[in-house]
């Protein structure tokens, strides 16, 4: 029962969090605001859902996997979205109200 009550929780806090992320992604102007809106909230948002999964199989094989799942996702998400904006930073793409120039190894003019 109570586990029950935990499990809803977690999975209740995920979701609203993936929400919120959600909304900060579709509020937000500005790629990299988007980008720092969604970044922050996917890691902590897999875990509680992750968390609450693992609460609700007990101490099994399957929690294991859950485990291996949210490892893999914690150290994917945060490259995945370094990855992002430093394309987008060497494409050009500066955030709004900055005028600065791109550092000098990302300039392909340079030689």
């Amino acid at each position: 029962m109570i586990t029950d009550i935990l499990t809803g929780v977690f999975v209740s806090l995920g979701c609203t969090l993936g929400l919120i992320g959600g909304l900060g992604m579709h509020r937000l102007d500005d790629f990299y605001a988007r980008l720092h809106a969604v970044g922050v909230t996917d890691t902590l948002c897999s875990f509680f859902i992750l968390f609450g999964l693992a609460l609700q199989t007990g101490l099994s094989f399957v929690t294991i996997k859950l485990l291996l799942i949210f490892l893999f996702l914690l150290f994917t998400s945060p490259a995945a979205s370094f990855s992002l904006a430093n394309n987008a930073w060497q494409w050009g793409l500066r955030p709004k109200g900055t005028n600065s120039e791109p550092v000098s190894s990302f300039n392909k003019d340079a030689s």
